[in-house]
């Protein structure tokens, strides 16, 4: 099988153990991460190649982060070395009323500083069936925003599927310019894409039309099909729009489900209740490997989209950002088992 490559940045995640809050903290946990590299790390535990390219300092930091992927069975062959410094996110867990936390220490990172031209793309497509790359990236930099154009319109020129989590981060955007003077240019060249209803409103001036999108504080994915039609519409090279459906009653209980349109016919996955969750960062990224590893896969819409809803809310389980469940584990889920039982 030909391989999926993602493109982004890679970060040092600080924690307080424990659920403390930030003032309470004398140590932090490590964690390394960041949306696409996420995404790598679970398509290589679901067996499938990839490879992940950034920019990482040539530092025992950035080598740290390289290994972590290493690890996990992520390429890193076309890693660049070079930058200040590897970017920082100081992440405070919530827990019940209590709303998680993130505050970002990433200016002057090996990927802030990226520019186009770095990148050979035609060397790293030569054996790439899928690119991959998300909204946060050309949030960090007018460098990167390029750097993310110029992979785009390569893999369109060589054939290759292009899919973006719209992911909007409101506190990324500082260079200068808007998400929406700069993501329908790079959107414009996907075949796949994956957001919600924040991401459609932020990036574009989309709304859901003609249905409230709650009733009675639940989640109507029905509110979402005029979402995912604006969305092809406004971009006529994509083929399939997913949105996740994340209802949050507290920090500690969310409901998780999403929805797919393919232009013909809205697939609707089944909603869980995910009520002890242990960690929620990387729950978009775990979806968009779990889709990206269900289209490959098995060919099916419902399928891939039931596998991704499956592997996401299994993710609400595993601290760090990362998705460390086995394809077994997704399918046991899809199947309906939910007993948590002991594996012996």
């Amino acid at each position: 099988m030909k391989k999926i490559v993602t493109f982004g940045e890679i970060m040092l995640r600080l924690t307080p153990p424990g659920f403390q809050r930030f003032s309470q903290a004398a140590c932090f946990d490590i964690v390394y991460g960041g949306g696409e590299s996420n995404v790598a790390v679970s398509l290589a535990n679901f067996g499938l190649p990839v490879e992940f390219v950034s920019r990482i300092p040539a530092n025992d930091i950035g080598e740290c982060a390289i290994m972590e992927l290493r690890k996990r069975g992520v390429g890193a062959g076309h890693i660049l070395r070079g930058g200040e410094r590897l970017g920082i996110y100081f992440l405070e867990m919530g827990a019940v009323a209590r709303g998680s936390k993130v505050i970002y220490d990433r200016a002057h990172s090996g990927m802030a500083s990226i520019r186009p031209g770095m990148v050979d793309w035609e060397k790293v497509f030569r054996d790439a069936q899928w690119f991959h790359w998300t909204g946060i990236t050309p949030a960090i930099s007018q460098g990167a925003a390029e750097a993310a154009r110029e992979a785009i319109e390569t893999a369109n020129r060589m054939g290759i599927t292009v899919s973006c989590d719209l992911n909007y981060r409101k506190n990324l955007w500082q260079y200068g310019k808007k998400s929406s003077e700069v993501m329908p240019e790079l959107v414009a060249g996907c075949d796949i894409l994956l957001g919600n209803e924040e991401d459609a409103e932020k990036h574009f001036g989309i709304h859901p039309e003609g249905v409230d999108v709650t009733q009675g504080g639940a989640l109507d994915a029905r509110a979402y099909h005029s979402v995912c039609q604006q969305l092809m519409q406004r971009f006529p090279k994509v083929k399939k729009v997913i949105i996740t459906l994340r209802g949050s009653i507290s920090a500690s209980h969310n409901t998780w489900s999403g929805v797919m349109w393919d232009g013909n016919e809205l697939y609707g996955a089944p909603t869980y209740q995910i009520t002890h969750i242990v960690d929620r960062v990387g729950g978009g990224d775990s979806f968009m490997a779990g889709l990206i590893y269900g289209l490959l896969t098995y060919g099916d819409n419902q399928k891939a989209l039931d596998f991704a809803t499956a592997a996401s809310c299994l993710k609400h389980t595993i601290y760090g950002d990362a998705n460390l469940v086995t394809v077994a584990e997704v399918e046991t889920l899809m199947k309906g088992d939910a007993s948590g039982r002991v594996s012996r």
